[in-house]
């Protein structure tokens, strides 16, 4: 009964994972490709995560 009231993690990481990729496209925008690289190596490390909790 109190499952009901768990969160998924693979749900909040997704969510990260998006925010993430739309932060590196804006970075793109602005010109600025430091952040665009750093912002778009952490969501590849997210999607990782997310794959690997699939994988369990």
């Amino acid at each position: 009964m109190f499952g009901l009231f768990k969160r998924d993690p693979k749900k909040k990481l997704q969510q990260d994972y998006e925010r993430k990729l739309q932060q590196a496209m804006e970075a793109s925008r602005n010109g600025d490709m430091r952040a665009n690289a750093t912002l778009t190596e952490e969501a590849e490390s997210l999607l990782a995560e997310i794959k690997k909790l699939e994988a369990s």
